[in-house]
Formats: structure tokens, C-alpha cells, sequence
């Protein structure tokens, strides 16, 4: 698990979630992707990032030591652990839906990339 950052931005290599440095006011204040209403401090910022990675990581749910540091990282944005694994859960069940929607969204009409050539009533040529 890494996180990477800039002195504007921040992303993981394990979740789609980031944050970022809001530019408008003095540049100091941050905000997460997954938390977009909050704004917060680059410290808050990297212990929501690192929140995020380890409720996105499966082999983390029975680790009591990484529960506990979820718990210290949640607390420090000031919400609820289970609140964030809400949160987080609710933006990835949008993203699962937003691709299986691009994914299965039907042809736009005069496409027929997917069936057998138009011949407009003439038999193909041979």
C-alpha cells in the first residue's frame, strides 16, 4: 500500500479515491475525493487516504491492529469508522453501476458494428 503525493494532490495505488489541494482561498485546505463536502488539513487529507486503502484492502478485515488504526485515522477526520466504510461503499457500488451502464448501454441508432452487414435488400457480392 503507497500513497502517493505532490504538494497539490494524492492517490493510492490500491483505491480510485484521492485527495486533492483545494486552489481557491490559500491553497491549504484538502479534500478527498470520497469526503468532497469537508475541508481538510494535508494531515487529515493522508489519514483519509490511508483509511480509505485499508478498508479497501480484504485481507485487513480481521486485523485487529489495522481496525484500531482505522479507528485512530477515522477519528481524526472526525467521523465514524463504519460511517467511512459506508461512504466508500456507496461511491464504489456508483462506480460499479457507471461501468456496467457503459458497458451494456445499447447501440445509438444506425450502429450495427455488432450485427451481420447491411445490404439494403441486395445480396452480398461474391
Amino acid at each position: 500500500m503507497t500513497i502517493h503525493t505532490t504538494e497539490w494532490t494524492m492517490t493510492s495505488d490500491i483505491t480510485p479515491e484521492s485527495a486533492y489541494r483545494d486552489s481557491a482561498g490559500s491553497g491549504s485546505c484538502w479534500q478527498l475525493s470520497w469526503l468532497p463536502d469537508r475541508r481538510l488539513t494535508r494531515t487529515q487529507a493522508l489519514a483519509g487516504m490511508r483509511l480509505d486503502e485499508l478498508l479497501s484492502d480484504p485481507r485487513m478485515v480481521h486485523d485487529r491492529t489495522a481496525r484500531a488504526r482505522g479507528e485512530t485515522y477515522a477519528d481524526q477526520l472526525g467521523i465514524l469508522r463504519d460511517h467511512a466504510v459506508i461512504l466508500l461503499a456507496k461511491r464504489m457500488a456508483a462506480r460499479l453501476e457507471r461501468e456496467r451502464r457503459a458497458h451494456t448501454a445499447p447501440a445509438p441508432p444506425g450502429d450495427h458494428t455488432d450485427e451481420t452487414p447491411l445490404t439494403h435488400g441486395c445480396p452480398p457480392h461474391g
